[in-house]
């Protein structure tokens, strides 16, 4: 049996993977997603990994799986605690040492996301909307207003402090109608930072809410062809 953990995006709540714990339950894995304290003026990078550290470490054959901003939180669990896989999800891939803030700038996203607004004719100005529930279905949507929370700034200027990505087996999940991470940005980004290549699946940012079944099949290991 493998453990999945998941560490859900921007605000911290596990709520973002209620779609995906019980198929990947019902398959008889044991799935866990990690609530971290993203509306905490005082919690960083640290304070995430230690949130997820505590579950990983009193488990075997762990299977770590990181949406979004989750990724900047991955390599700090990775580097204390033996992993079986890593899996990211839509995510900001981060070199060793850079900030959540700077990774802005550093891998062009803006500029990325606003050149695929140009491109597939929507409004390049964010709202959530147009940028993260597109493709997410209403009832999902009503539901998520009662779980979503905002995150605080203080983890935008806290430093990811690890030396270099483990040696496990790393896949990176790309959704193919992300438009705020568009494909071929995270594809390029996946390349220059981990040297991979993406899979993807149809699906936007918030795969997992608007995917379940696509993303759970994905991580029992079930790989379909690029859309």
């Amino acid at each position: 049996m493998t453990t999945f953990v998941l560490i859900p995006g921007a605000g911290g709540a596990a709520w973002y993977w209620h779609r995906v714990v019980p198929l990947l339950t019902v398959a008889g894995h044991e799935a866990i997603a990690v609530d971290l304290p993203g509306e905490d003026p005082a919690a960083g990078l640290p304070e995430y990994a230690s949130r997820v550290l505590r579950i990983v470490e009193q488990r075997d054959d762990v299977a770590l799986v990181a949406q979004s901003l989750g990724a900047f939180t991955a390599p700090l669990v990775a580097a204390r605690a033996p992993l079986h896989s890593l899996t990211i999800v839509n995510g900001m891939i981060p070199t060793p040492g850079e900030t959540p803030g700077e990774w802005w700038t550093n891998t062009g996203s803006l500029d990325a996301r606003a050149e695929a607004a140009r491109r597939g004719g929507y409004s390049p100005e964010f709202d959530l909307v147009t940028y993260f529930l597109h493709d997410v279905p209403s009832e999902v949507i009503r539901e998520g207003a009662t779980h979503q929370r905002p995150e605080a700034d203080a983890v935008f200027g806290s430093p990811c402090e690890f030396e270099s990505w483990p040696s496990i087996p790393i896949r990176v999940l790309t959704g193919a109608d992300d438009r705020f991470f568009p494909l071929e940005f995270q594809r390029r980004v996946a390349l220059d930072r981990l040297g991979l290549e993406v899979d993807v699946l149809p699906g936007g940012h918030l795969i997992a809410l608007a995917r379940p079944e696509a993303v759970a099949g994905y991580l029992l290991g079930v790989i379909p062809s690029e859309p």
